[in-house]
């Protein structure tokens, strides 16, 4: 079985990936190198979106071309970086301490993935693309480590935690299989809400039945908060149920569905023994009056 094909196992790929499809030679002569088979695969699959909420390949297709903006990034970061060093000593340049050359210096560094954290997944772009180091990196702290896999082989890797990672957390044995969720223009919006006598566990209950199928997304619970995401995998919509930020519902959904979700998440609610105290997008305006 091949790498993708174990990933594929793990992860199913959505059915109509986005921006998957492109002209990969046009892709490999802009860069002036070969790209590794496997993340070709790995696109070809999967397309633009998140690896768990958390990682996201750069497809080179589409309308962001979120490769060739990575590798653009990347390359400023590190011109200012090397020229006028750090937030902390804005005023020393520090030519030496970044850990890596860059691309398109010979061997540097290439960004093929991010996180929601700011860190970069990278190939150390050093003889056979099949062969390539991935590289992780939190360019603010100058922390980076090295595995000797490709892309897919990293990400299958970390999302069944035989890789670990330095640079940002493990996953969690207890944390929900794997999923992939591809892109799509989704609206936001908070509902503020008062306390209720139902305790939490029924009230997360009653959302969650009010919306399925669904399928959780995590969560955490400490010094008496907690945060639980989930995803209603009929409707593509992604919800946090939370009191560690306010008691709210944070939802987001495809504009289109913007009635149903409305109707749906006020009927909720008040199953839910609460009221509602406040609605706004995530820009803090006010909405569904």
């Amino acid at each position: 079985m091949t790498a993708i094909d174990e990933l594929i196992r793990l992860v199913p790929p959505p059915a109509a990936p986005v921006h998957a499809r492109g002209d990969w030679q046009q892709v490999e002569s802009s860069l002036g190198l070969g790209l590794p088979a496997d993340f070709k695969q790995l696109i070809e699959h999967y397309g633009l979106g998140q690896f768990v909420d958390f990682i996201t390949p750069l497809t080179p297709f589409g309308r962001y071309d979120l490769l060739m903006r990575g590798i653009r990034d990347l390359q400023e970061s590190e011109r200012a970086f090397r020229a006028f060093g750090t937030d902390e000593d804005p005023y020393t340049s520090d030519p030496d301490a970044s850990p890596y050359a860059i691309y398109p210096e010979p061997g540097g560094l290439l960004q093929w993935a991010g996180t929601d954290n700011g860190d970069l997944l990278c190939w150390l772009t050093e003889g056979d693309p099949d062969q390539w180091t991935t590289v992780a990196w939190n360019q603010r702290d100058q922390c980076h480590d090295a595995h000797p896999v490709g892309a897919v082989g990293f990400l299958h890797g970390w999302l069944t935690g035989r890789i670990v990672t330095t640079v940002f957390r493990s996953r969690d044995r207890d944390e929900p299989a794997p999923w992939f969720e591809p892109y799509r223009d989704l609206r936001q919006v908070y509902v503020r809400l008062s306390d209720s006598a139902v305790p939490y566990d029924d009230r997360l209950r009653i959302l969650r039945d009010s919306l399925a199928p669904t399928a959780s997304r995590g969560g955490y619970e400490r010094d008496g908060s907690r945060q639980d995401h989930f995803a209603a995998t009929g409707r593509g919509w992604r919800l946090t149920y939370e009191t560690a930020y306010g008691h709210q519902i944070r939802i987001a959904f495809p504009p289109e569905d913007e009635k149903q979700a409305r109707s749906l998440l006020l009927d909720a609610v008040g199953r839910m023994g609460c009221t509602v105290t406040a609605i706004t997008t995530d820009r803090g305006q006010p909405t569904w009056t």
